[in-house]
């Protein structure tokens, strides 16, 4: 974002996943440029040798449990007067099916569950901040389908299904929090990275692990991956780019899907996220998924 003499305008931004990859080279350009990042990343040697190379602060969470999620969100809200752009950008495809200790299947946790959550727990100070929340998501959501009765794919689970059904969550996520929140301040957007070399699959055993590991030299660096987060974060909503919309190489990306354009999915995915992220006993929690 710049002011009216062309100068940037410092920001304060919260980038999730910064330990590595997209996220660290995001959290880099974002600090030459002049922001105040918080880099948040998982591992606590990983995030805490990016947030001292760029001479940042940081944060340890792993989105697999929603505790650290609950206490980075105090963290900051403690820590910032002020968010800015809070960039959703942690994210995974992972091997084989596995639950989380919260009890969810660990993709869709960690890839929506996980950042609907923190995004909720800041919602007044991002609000007050009038706020761009940016998901970091993929063009793979155009291949996901969703079924809000089997969210943690218990029926038909594969580690490449399952990403793509929370990449398609990203967007409707974005969708949805657009239209609760936009008259108040907030603008939302998705955007696909591309397929970048980095170690984003290495627990996975999908083609996608294959095709990072063995085509490096064919695939985008993360500092190219970077540039549409970075592009978002410093853009001025309503001029740079649109709220409520999902872009790839800085464009509305407008592929027909009939899930990712569904405005009564949208709602009624938030509805659900927000009942399973209820403090209510397992059995409680079993019979909601049955709905």
């Amino acid at each position: 974002m710049a002011s009216a003499n062309g100068t940037a305008v410092s920001r304060t931004i919260v980038v999730t996943g910064a330990s590595d990859g997209i996220g660290a080279a995001a959290a880099r350009k974002l600090h030459q440029d002049g922001h105040e990042v918080v880099v948040v990343g998982r591992s606590p040697q990983k995030t805490a040798a990016v947030a001292r190379d760029i001479g940042a602060r940081h944060f340890v969470a792993d989105f697999a449990r929603l505790d650290d999620v609950r206490r980075l969100a105090a963290d900051l809200d403690r820590e910032y007067p002020r968010i800015d752009v809070l960039a959703n950008n942690a994210g995974g495809i992972f091997g084989d099916r596995a639950k989380t200790v919260d009890g969810f299947e660990l993709t869709f946790q960690v890839n929506h569950l996980a950042p609907f959550l923190l995004t909720r727990l800041l919602l007044d100070k991002l609000i007050a901040s009038r706020a761009a929340i940016i998901q970091t998501s993929s063009s793979a959501a155009w291949f996901g389908r969703l079924d809000l009765a089997d969210l943690d794919l218990d029926k038909n689970f594969s580690a490449m299904r399952a990403y793509c059904a929370s990449k398609l969550e990203n967007v409707l996520f974005t969708r949805e929090l657009h239209r609760r929140y936009h008259a108040r301040g907030i603008s939302a957007a998705a955007f696909h990275p591309g397929v970048i070399a980095s170690n984003f699959a290495a627990d996975s055993d999908s083609f996608i692990r294959i095709l990072t590991q063995w085509g490096r030299m064919f695939l985008r660096s993360p500092a190219q991956g970077a540039d549409q987060l970075v592009w978002l974060a410093e853009s001025a909503p309503g001029e740079g780019w649109t709220s409520g919309t999902f872009y790839a190489k800085r464009k509305v990306f407008s592929r027909r899907h009939s899930q990712a354009h569904d405005g009564a999915l949208a709602r009624r995915l938030w509805d659900r996220s927000e009942q399973l992220l209820d403090p209510v006993p397992t059995a409680a929690r079993a019979a909601l998924r049955a709905v």
